[in-house]
């Protein structure tokens, strides 16, 4: 009996991840196939997307471009729809056995529950919904069928350095960062860094957001995080090191003093077939790499006192609480000001800092404080700004 293709719904599939997912779901048609696209806000790409590979449903978050979608694409007898509400009810449906979460930012964490409620597997690329939301979001997996394979390439790094490995053996994971634009500036050089040098990231080509992330290293802080909700792991066992050539995506160190590393160029196919695959390779997803061609290899101790948010990842695990989702919020807005020209690089961990002494500590949230807290967190910086 031929098994029939996998159905995958992709959601944030104009974007960088979204449209590498697509290409590797081209390339194996016998395995994959694109039954639900989605978009924020980008609706002419998502057209020329949805054409090309023929999905049941196209879903845009903007409904102030809804008519155009419908107008393009359901001449073709392709679905439309709009909104959030859309976008989770579109994640449920039937026709749908995986969905990537390869959204940027809070908008993954309504998705990705309803999902998880629907018992679908998760291909995630969204580390904003276990940084926001870890500790519900594990409840909800504890009650569900579903699975998350991670896709980001540290956190897939790690998943695949732990395949065979006992829990009691690890004594550490290990976080690589290429250490950003900056990684070599001054402190008085990184206060006057505009937008434009903050874009220029040395190895990774992503999204303007996470770009800044990069630079700051509010993304290893996220990745911190993510890491404690997806592996179990606790904050005094998870660290960050600088990875100038970003070859390593991540290590986990054993009690007996040995380090597993995953190597790869870096190029999001590789993680993003391992989370297609479900853990099983798939051959030609990457360019192959040439350890020769990378004789050299460094390793760095991050500068806290340069790159302040990336303290933040243990502050927000010790804290608990809607700590995490405040800091996601805030970091959100600072960077949309930081993007736009309205605050200085090193304005953005102070409103973050700000922000979180400011919004009232929630012990135990449920998601309608998470969604409070998200609002009043982005209020209070976009005052600050």
């Amino acid at each position: 009996m031929v098994k029939a293709p996998k159905n995958i719904a992709v959601i944030g599939a104009t974007g960088s991840i979204g449209t590498q997912t697509l290409e590797i779901i081209d390339s194996h048609p016998e395995l994959y196939r694109v039954t639900v696209m989605a978009a924020g806000s980008k609706v002419d790409k998502l057209i020329e997307l949805a054409r090309h590979h023929r999905p049941s449903l196209a879903v845009i978050a903007d409904v102030t471009k809804y008519n155009a979608l419908r107008d393009a694409l359901e001449p073709l007898g392709i679905e439309t729809a709009a909104g959030e509400h859309a976008l989770c009810d579109a994640v449920c449906r039937d026709d749908v056995d995986m969905v990537v979460t390869a959204t940027v930012g809070y908008s993954g964490l309504a998705p990705t529950i309803a999902a998880i409620k629907s018992g679908k597997d998760i291909a995630l690329a969204n580390k904003e919904t276990l940084v926001v939301a870890g500790k519900y979001i594990t409840s909800l997996l504890e009650k569900s069928n579903s699975q998350i394979y991670p896709v980001d390439s540290e956190h897939s790094a790690i998943y695949q350095c732990l395949e065979g490995e006992k829990r009691e053996n690890v004594k550490k994971l290990i976080i690589t960062a290429s250490g950003g634009p900056f990684r070599t500036w001054t402190a008085d050089r990184i206060a006057k860094a505009t937008a434009s040098d903050a874009l220029r990231h040395p190895n990774w080509s992503m999204g303007a957001k996470i770009t800044i992330d990069s630079a700051t290293m509010m993304n290893k802080a996220f990745e911190i995080i993510e890491a404690k909700w997806l592996f179990g792991f606790e904050a005094d066992e998870i660290e960050a090191v600088v990875h100038p050539q970003s070859i390593v995506h991540s290590m986990v160190e054993f009690n007996d003093g040995a380090i597993k590393a995953q190597l790869g160029l870096p190029d999001m196919k590789l993680p993003i077939a391992y989370a297609l695959g479900e853990g099983k390779r798939l051959k030609g997803a990457e360019k192959p790499l040439s350890i020769t061609d990378f004789a050299t290899l460094t390793f760095e101790r991050p500068d806290a006192g340069r790159f302040p948010c990336l303290s933040l990842a243990h502050e927000a695990l010790t804290r608990g609480g809607n700590s995490a989702c405040v800091i996601n919020a805030a970091n959100e807005i600072a960077v949309a000001e930081f993007l736009a020209g309205n605050i200085g690089f090193n304005d953005i961990y102070k409103i973050i800092e700000k922000t979180l002494s400011e919004i009232t500590f929630i012990e135990n949230p449920d998601y309608q404080d998470f969604v409070t807290t998200n609002n009043e967190a982005r209020v209070f910086a976009s005052s600050l700004c």
